[in-house]
């Protein structure tokens, strides 16, 4: 456990996402992080003033991941995906983030103004107004949270056995549908049968997601993105 006089914000910033990690973001406390890190409740506030602030940094030391170093040759589709990549994974590790994010102002948060003041610049290069761009990173900021939210099988199983018998309760309820009335509702039940392949998942929503700016961009400035933004 750390001492008072070893500490610091970054120290009680991990130990706050060890944390939420491994139980939920609902443990996370001032009283509970001062017991796991060996000081007493008011050596915390050294370092942030209240819970509140202390999701603050949380969520900030979180988004420092989604804007990476970019190849300065790159086109801005090919820079944007990788943005919106990184924020997904960063949300697939961490799936408490999208609940994370409403408890907090996000102007607050610094990660969070870099990574949209990059989108804007990205999508101006694409030829969207400033308005147009913010409109559109809002849009891949919440399809990206969808992604994570809607993950097909049972994210949340407290094991492979119980994964898969949620997965086939689901399956079954969806066969009990009458199927002269919705036969493709049906047979898409049968494909739950077999363990998604989360990979393609996130794959294909990811195109999705970047094909629709891809394509509202394409029709002002023809040339402005890659074809296959995917490689």
């Amino acid at each position: 456990m750390a001492h008072a006089e070893r500490l610091s914000r970054l120290s009680l910033i991990e130990k706050a996402l060890e944390l939420a990690d491994a139980e939920s973001l609902e443990s996370v406390t001032v009283r509970r992080l001062a017991q796991e890190l060996g000081v007493t409740p008011m050596a915390l506030y050294w370092h942030v003033k209240n819970k509140d602030q202390l999701f603050v940094c949380l969520a900030d030391h979180l988004l420092a991941q989604v804007t990476p170093e970019f190849d300065p040759d790159a086109p801005w589709n090919a820079r944007l995906r990788v943005m919106v990549e990184a924020l997904i994974g960063v949300m697939r590790q961490h799936r408490y983030m999208p609940g994370l994010f409403a408890m907090v102002e996000k102007q607050d948060l610094s990660n969070f103004n870099r990574a949209t003041d990059t989108a804007l610049d990205l999508l101006s290069q694409a030829g969207f107004t400033l308005s147009e761009g913010y409109a559109v990173s809002t849009y891949l900021l919440h399809g990206a949270m969808a992604l994570v939210d809607n993950e097909p099988g049972c994210p949340g199983a407290a094991s492979v056995m119980e994964a898969v018998e949620l997965r086939r309760q689901k399956r079954l309820a969806l066969e009990r549908l009458p199927a002269d009335e919705f036969p493709r509702i049906v047979e898409y039940a049968k494909t739950m049968e077999d363990e998604p392949d989360l990979d393609a998942y996130y794959a294909f929503g990811l195109d999705l997601l970047m094909s629709g700016v891809e394509a509202t961009a394409a029709k002002r400035t023809p040339n402005s993105a890659t074809r296959n933004s995917t490689s």
